[in-house]
């Protein structure tokens, strides 16, 4: 296997530190809640990240165009960096990232040297012109049209382009943008650029969080555009062009969901040791301290694990990863949001009152659910795919990963037993609904995906933990307790989710059915023993005493 593309630890730890200093300098709270409250786009603070003082956007640009050629995993990391700082900068800037990535993955040769070679140079802000007001994630359904412009010849010369656009991040602002049109040929991304005629920003939109980020409908009328900059040159790859890279921008947004919610959870955990309530910090006290904080912390440190994880298997060079994607984005950004709903808690009123960032970090990372595909949107891919995988492979995918996983546990437990035996249980509970026909229910699907979500993250944990443990890592013993803690609680989730699906779901009263159902339950129940599920308060206590002396 070839190296694994992306930064090296010194270059990336170089970029996120260089991040840091602008931000303590030109981002404090105060500067923040003023951007947040008067809903303006800091133009000069993007400037001046694309300038080449600083040159942030050359980390996912490849070397050729004069970028650094991050990977999935420095860009991971500076999504999750710039969304604990704010979430409505970091959208502002993801954007730039996901409007070059038609020509990125689709551009010729040609267009990638000279368009990906601009932006490097001039930092020009890019915007991704795809959702439509009557498509949103139905991104087949678009309306905007290309109609083909023709020579005296009869030769395509050039496109003109008619429609509009809705929610466009940097829509007002940006200097060039990829605008997915219909053609007679199917959807096809074409590079347009500002000044243009015909194409206009409608105006700012007024949104419950991430204000910071400047949101605008477009509107295209009579838009022409020479056939050069059809990306790829040829028509009828937008939707190929726009799906090969969900896997990738959905795990950038899932990045977001953590570094949402776990600015949140560090403010929380910061004000629990100073906030005093009968006689001793709030930390202190166990049902706060294992509640708002562990449980929450958890959660995060989980969906990192997975997403680090899917994000070096992009680095190796692995394709088709989009349902990986999905998983890394559903969980990541529904965690994010309990984690910020739980630190609103933490704070009691104060929580609830504009002075206090948690209130800002909840709006903000409530968007993460949204864009780039709605939690619904995601259960269904997940739903789908996975138990189109589980039919095709006779059950193999998830035996195979139950029997790795069964093999993580030594001197130090990481809760392996459990995980394989859940990973065992949502294969057959995936066999069973294939069996009874009841995988037609998009409720159905939606369950299914749940546990698969939580199965293949807690896999992941597990599988860090591990490797942690063997490396001899001195925070080994905590992750080897997430690990734990996650592992039990997913056991159960499968066993309350398995009840859901052969109670709640099944109205079959066949006999053989209904016997198949008991025989499922009873199976599961077996691979959730009693006694490796014992221990779950010791081990959130050993990671909140963790909590209580970290920096």
């Amino acid at each position: 296997m070839s190296a694994a593309a992306g930064l090296s630890p010194e270059m990336c730890d170089m970029v996120v530190q260089t991040l840091r200093q602008v931000v303590k300098r030109d981002l404090p709270d105060e500067k923040i809640l003023e951007l947040d409250e008067q809903d303006i786009f800091p133009e000069d603070l993007i400037r001046h990240l694309l300038s080449p003082d600083v040159g942030l956007h050359l980390i996912f640009l490849p070397e050729t165009a004069g970028g650094l050629g991050g990977g999935a995993r420095d860009i991971c990391r500076i999504s999750e960096e710039m969304a604990r700082v704010d979430l409505g900068v970091a959208t502002a800037f993801l954007a730039i990232c996901l409007g070059t990535d038609p020509i990125l993955v689709g551009g010729t040769d040609q267009q990638k040297q000279h368009w990906l070679s601009r932006i490097a140079a001039e930092g020009l802000i890019v915007a991704y012109g795809v959702t439509e007001p009557e498509a949103g994630s139905n991104v087949a359904a678009l309306k905007t049209v290309a109609e083909r412009i023709t020579g005296a010849d009869g030769e395509v010369t050039g496109y003109r382009i008619n429609g509009a656009k809705q929610f466009i991040t940097n829509g007002g602002v940006a200097q060039l943008f990829t605008i997915l049109a219909k053609t007679p040929d199917g959807p096809t991304f074409f590079i347009v650029e500002r000044g243009t005629p015909g194409l206009t920003a409608g105006k700012q939109e007024d949104k419950h969080g991430i204000r910071a980020s400047n949101t605008t409908g477009l509107l295209l009328e009579d838009v022409e555009v020479p056939v050069a900059n059809v990306v790829g040159g040829v028509e009828g790859q937008g939707l190929k062009q726009a799906n090969a890279v969900f896997g990738y921008t959905r795990l950038m947004v899932g990045a977001f969901g953590l570094g949402g919610g776990q600015a949140a959870l560090d403010r929380a955990l910061d004000y629990a040791k100073t906030r005093h309530q009968f006689g001793k910090p709030l930390i202190e006290k166990e049902g706060y301290c294992n509640k708002i904080l562990v449980q929450h912390w958890v959660d995060l440190a989980a969906g990192r694990a997975y997403c680090d994880g899917i994000a070096l298997r992009l680095d190796e060079g692995e394709d088709g990863l989009a349902t990986e994607g999905a998983i890394a984005k559903l969980w990541s950004t529904e965690a994010g949001c309990r984690a910020a709903d739980a630190a609103i808690q933490a704070h009691g009123g104060y929580g609830y009152t504009r002075e206090y960032m948690v209130e800002k970090y909840r709006r903000d990372v409530r968007i993460t659910t949204i864009y780039e595909g709605t939690s619904e949107i995601l259960q269904s891919i997940i739903g789908l795919y996975r138990w189109k995988e589980t039919v095709r492979s006779k059950g193999e995918f998830y035996a195979g990963e139950a029997a790795r996983v069964a093999e993580l546990d030594g001197t130090m437990s990481v809760g392996a037993a459990l995980v394989a035996g859940a990973l065992r249980n949502v294969n057959d509970l995936i066999g069973f609904c294939h069996t009874i026909k009841i995988t037609r229910h998009q409720t159905v699907m939606f369950e299914l995906a749940d546990l698969i979500t939580r199965c293949e993250v807690a896999a992941a944990l597990a599988t860090k933990a591990a490797r942690m443990r063997d490396d001899d890592d001195r925070e080994a013993p905590v992750f080897c307790a997430m690990s734990r803690i996650f592992a039990r609680q997913t056991a159960e989730a499968l066993v309350a989710g398995i009840r859901r699906c052969t109670t709640g779901l099944l109205t079959d009263t066949n006999p053989e059915v209904l016997a198949r159902a008991k025989q499922l339950y009873e199976t599961v129940s077996e691979r959730a023993p009693m006694a490796e599920l014992a221990g779950l308060w010791h081990d959130m206590a050993l990671v909140g005493e963790a909590l209580k002396t970290r920096t």
